[in-house]
């Protein structure tokens, strides 16, 4: 039976209806340039927004995941995120909080210095052997991502022999290995746009419901403006937005998914909202509709 509910920060947050994650980015590299706040004033405009347009998470990410980006120090990454982490510590308590980071003692400083809720780590441990065991420890709710490589490397790691298969394999092992060591809440992302090539990601979305019914965890969804939907429509990350709510709308309506990670929050509300009316929408199977037509007569 799949879990319902999150723990975060000791506030038990349901998952009956889908969540909004809102991104805060704090780099000064990222594929959609719009989405960089490194001034505290403009971090401070977007944290508000995402509350007022109806996000229940807000995501601060200081190391930036598009292919190709440099890497960023430890040190560097934490001088990132203090500013905006005691942003939201001192001025935003009642919003939660996630850091996307692969780095144990990252995940560690941020949840015990700033009381930070989740840690999201695109690595799913891959890049730092002591994650695992550190959220563990934590307690944390922590999103486990697939991914090849690195954001390096990531481009050129996208050969499988059966992709569904693997996918499956890496959860199930990796999930595995957090309940041996006691993780409470896990949440799964099947990282679109890492490792996999454009047509490999629109197979990955029509496999979702599958995926998440074999795992029995929440699912996240991070697809906003990303290339598996600006290079489809032959535009750019600025001209995204509708084919992002597209693709939420698909997957809201097969019920794959939990949270929607976004830049865009009240676009993805709005998807939320209507989606959630239509399956609300039920008809009888005991009394079905007839439909009767009007033949004229000339």
């Amino acid at each position: 039976m799949q879990k319902q509910t999150l723990n975060l920060g000791g506030r038990l947050v349901s998952l009956d209806k889908p969540l909004v994650m809102g991104i805060v980015n704090v780099t000064p590299d990222s594929f959609y340039g719009a989405s960089c706040t490194q001034a505290l004033d403009e971090q401070r405009a977007r944290i508000r927004q995402i509350i007022d347009e109806g996000g229940s998470i807000v995501d601060v990410g200081a190391y930036s995941s598009r292919p190709g980006a440099d890497d960023v120090s430890p040190e560097e990454e934490k001088t990132r995120l203090t500013p905006t982490l005691a942003l939201l510590r001192d001025e935003f308590p009642e919003i939660s909080v996630s850091v996307d980071t692969f780095r144990a003692d990252i995940a560690a400083w941020a949840v015990q210095e700033y009381g930070v809720q989740m840690i999201n780590d695109i690595s799913g441990g891959a890049l730092d052997d002591k994650m695992f065991g550190t959220v563990a420890r934590l307690q944390v709710p922590y999103i486990l991502m697939h991914m090849r490589g690195t954001p390096q490397t990531m481009s050129e790691l996208t050969a499988y022999s059966d992709l569904r298969v693997e996918i499956l394999d890496y959860f199930t092992e990796r999930i595995g290995q957090l309940r041996d060591l006691g993780l409470h809440d896990l949440i799964v992302d099947a990282g679109f746009g890492f490792g996999k090539t454009l047509e490999q990601n629109y197979e990955l979305m029509t496999y979702l419901q599958d995926l998440r019914s074999a795992l029995e965890l929440p699912m996240l969804l991070g697809i906003s403006r990303k290339s598996m939907i600006y290079r489809a429509l032959d535009a750019t990350p600025e001209d995204a937005l509708n084919g992002t709510s597209v693709l939420h709308t698909y997957a809201l309506l097969q019920k794959s998914v939990d949270i929607l990670r976004v830049h865009d929050v009240r676009a993805a509300v709005e998807c939320i909202e209507i989606t959630q009316r239509l399956m609300q929408v039920s008809q009888p199977e005991d009394n079905p509709v007839e439909i009767h037509t009007r033949h004229s007569s000339y």
